[in-house]
């Protein structure tokens, strides 16, 4: 049975999607941009960034019944390749033991303040 996750973002009912889908015993959650959804700020550095993306992701993941340890795929988007060196200490931190399959992808975000966008595929085990 699919169940729907959200965040209570805006932008997710203005643009039609969920923060995470539960299908089974899989988790998809969205890219994740680094805003405090409480305050709908967006923290000027990159390593900040991607510590509000994965602290959403791990709260989508949690409200679903999944836990970081369940992420199986990560993609990272950054706005600068340069981004890579400082963002990857901190995805180390989170995914060190757990070793997910990962990409990096150096692309343009929707938003001039976006740096960084994380999306995790997780399977229950």
């Amino acid at each position: 049975m699919r169940r729907l996750i959200s965040s209570g973002s805006p932008f997710e009912r203005t643009a039609g999607y969920s923060r995470a889908v539960v299908e089974g015993n899989w988790c998809f959650v969205a890219g994740t941009t680094g805003y405090d959804y409480a305050t709908m700020t967006m923290p000027e550095t990159v390593e900040a960034q991607a510590r509000n993306c994965l602290k959403t992701i791990a709260a989508a993941l949690d409200e679903a019944g999944f836990s970081l340890k369940d992420v199986v795929r990560a993609r990272t988007h950054v706005t600068e390749a340069g981004f890579a060196e400082r963002v990857f200490p901190i995805l180390g931190e989170v995914f060190g033991d757990i070793r997910p399959a990962a990409t990096m992808i150096v692309c343009g975000l929707i938003r001039p303040e976006m740096l960084i966008e994380i999306e995790v595929t997780a399977l229950r085990g």
